[in-house]
């Protein structure tokens, strides 16, 4: 009995580390690469990124993304492509932050990152103190994510002004679900990859900026 005892309790202690690595790697890297996407964005910036160049690095990003990233993750490979993947993404913000710049609101995208950075250590940091296990939002999750790609692609169309403005706000919603399940997946075991897991969360995160940003906007206009 008391060998079994220590056995699991060995097995207990074993899971805990290894959860806390994933937890300390995946901030780690997340950390690197936002501040990576951040110093291409500026470049982009400075060198005046037309739009067209935006949106093919936006789907050079997607690409690598769904097809190129799954087969690399549990190598070495997979943190230069993750550098990639994020590089690209930042780089294609360029256009968009610069109009705003240009336009006089340069304070807003300075708001977005502000309420996107409270946003993310407030439900992360609320996962890890708590430890909930918030699985059970996984499917709540993928159903608003295919509602609102529906209500985007149906927009492109119609047009309509409040509806892009509601897509924003249930975006921000939904990405900040993502994070508390994100979050609890690796505290709970369920990511042990955190290549995977990083890029998950600065999904989450860099989805949070693109529409808060919208949201402001928006309501600066009026």
């Amino acid at each position: 009995m008391a060998e079994y005892q220590d056995m699991q309790s060995t097995a207990t202690g074993s899971g805990v580390t290894q959860t806390n690595k994933v937890l300390r790697n995946t901030y780690a890297l997340l950390s690197m690469t936002l501040l990576f996407s951040a110093f291409t964005a500026g470049i982009a910036m400075m060198v005046g990124l037309s739009q067209g160049v935006a949106l093919i690095m936006m789907f050079a990003a997607i690409g690598i993304m769904w097809f190129v990233l799954p087969r690399s993750i549990n190598s070495g490979m997979g943190i230069v492509w993750t550098f990639v993947l994020t590089g690209l993404l930042g780089a294609s913000l360029a256009p968009m932050l610069s109009a705003y710049v240009a336009a006089g609101m340069g304070g807003l995208v300075l708001q977005a990152l502000a309420g996107t950075a409270i946003i993310f250590f407030s439900l992360s940091g609320y996962a890890l103190v708590t430890r909930k296990d918030f699985s059970f939002m996984g499917g709540i999750l993928f159903v608003g994510l295919m509602v609102v790609l529906v209500a985007m692609l149906a927009n492109i169309f119609l047009q309509i002004p409040l509806l892009s403005m509601v897509m924003s706000g249930v975006i921000i919603l939904i990405m900040s679900g993502l994070i508390l399940f994100d979050t609890s997946r690796i505290i709970h075991g369920g990511e042990t990859n955190y290549v995977r897991a990083t890029v998950s969360l600065y999904m989450n995160v860099f989805n949070i900026f693109i529409h808060l940003l919208h949201l402001l906007g928006v309501m600066n206009d009026d």
